[in-house]
């Protein structure tokens, strides 16, 4: 829902995930202000990379101020960035938000499959598409090159007998654009290509991992998936994402950037962590191969699935399932409905099934935020670095 970039407070310093929060913030809020409430439900993680980049380039380029109280930081205020960096990042997740819906209707996912929920969708789509391309063209950004993007990847789709690579073309050229716009925002042309670079490896990265995460959830429903479509197994798409993971890094590096920290945290150690999670979750689900052939050919059986939760309850489906989504999605994830599978777990619990840091247990700051302003016992530390 949120992307694939997830950071926790437990593991980053208490500067870091502060900065975090501030560009969380401003989007949300720049979505309410310019397009009304119910614009928050497309707020994403990935997509405050923009805004991220901005203001790594040049400080002075994203002026923040103090917002409101609000019910998700507990009835307090905060310091939120208000910049043209928010509002691209506005952009980009509303439009990219309604290709996604205007996807799941082609294909009928679910609730979609129903006519008056699909002709609902198909309004908001069209209403949220709309409202994105004003705001891009308002910062100087071309829209049509989201708009297109999306559209190639509905076409592609439909394709037989493409390699991997070639399907994830359309989202690596959309968040290439978007980096790169970036460099435009905080008047740094410079960095534009380098920004371009790391913009295709992230959108690799994003569009292989989504792969990956709904790999045995497709299969079971006969759904679309760019590893199945490509006849790509676990081990391949692997090797695209470490390769892809080097790229960013070495982009990353090339980067004339006045703060570095929260960008080398976020792109890369939070990146690799989304990697680690994701290929773990799909191996111990059995998705170590692709196409018809199962497990037993191979002489062995699928490893068991994760035990669950007893007080977990199962998922309803229909018009409740959307509403608590919806639910989750407003609240940035602090409220989970009951089938949620991270609902009675701790936020250290979390982070550590995750692959996290977390909780005490990575050591020194050093090693947990790329800063060495302190030593800490612990990544929820003091240090505004």
């Amino acid at each position: 829902m949120f992307g694939i970039v997830r950071p926790c407070r437990h593991g980053m310093c208490g500067g870091l995930f502060k900065e975090w929060m501030a560009h969380l913030c401003g989007l949300c809020l720049a979505l309410r202000d310019e397009h009304g409430h119910a614009s928050r439900l497309v707020t994403n993680y990935d997509g405050l990379l923009v805004s991220v980049l901005t203001e790594a380039q040049a400080a002075e380029s994203s002026p923040h101020r103090r917002a409101a109280a609000c019910a998700l930081r507990g009835f307090k205020g905060a310091d939120v960035v208000e910049a043209e960096g928010v509002r691209l990042a506005a952009a980009v997740s509303l439009i990219l938000a309604a290709g996604k819906i205007r996807d799941h209707v082609a294909d009928g996912d679910g609730v979609y499959a129903r006519r008056p929920v699909a002709a609902v969708a198909e309004r908001v789509a069209a209403r949220w598409s709309t409202a994105g391309s004003g705001t891009a063209v308002a910062v100087g950004f071309d829209p049509e090159i989201l708009v297109r993007a999306v559209e190639e990847q509905t076409r592609l789709e439909g394709v037989p007998g493409l390699r991997l690579l070639e399907l994830t073309g359309p989202t690596e050229a959309a968040v290439a654009a978007a980096f790169g716009h970036t460099a435009l925002l905080a008047d740094k042309p410079h960095n534009r290509e380098s920004l371009e670079e790391a913009g295709r490896h992230f959108g690799r990265l994003a569009h292989l991992l989504d792969a990956v995460e709904d790999l045995a959830g497709d299969r079971a429903a006969g759904a679309y998936n760019p590893l199945v479509a490509s006849g790509t197994d676990l081990a391949a798409a692997r090797r695209h994402c470490d390769d892809a993971l080097l790229g960013l890094r070495l982009a990353v590096a090339e980067l004339d950037l006045e703060r570095r920290t929260l960008v080398r945290a976020l792109l890369i150690k939070e990146i690799g962590r989304s990697v680690t999670r994701a290929f773990d979750m799909a191996e111990a689900a059995g998705g170590t191969r692709t196409g018809a052939e199962s497990s037993k050919k191979r002489g062995r059986e699928h490893p068991k699935a994760p035990h669950r939760d007893p007080r977990l309850k199962p998922d309803p489906g229909g018009l409740l399932s959307v509403m608590c989504a919806a639910m989750a999605c407003c609240t940035c994830g602090l409220y989970r409905p009951p089938w949620d599978e991270d609902r009675y777990k701790s936020c250290g619990e979390r982070c550590d099934a995750s692959g996290c840091d977390a909780c005490g247990q990575c050591g020194d700051c050093g090693n947990c935020c790329d800063c060495d302003c302190c030593s800490c016992d612990c990544c929820d530390c003091s240090c505004d670095c």
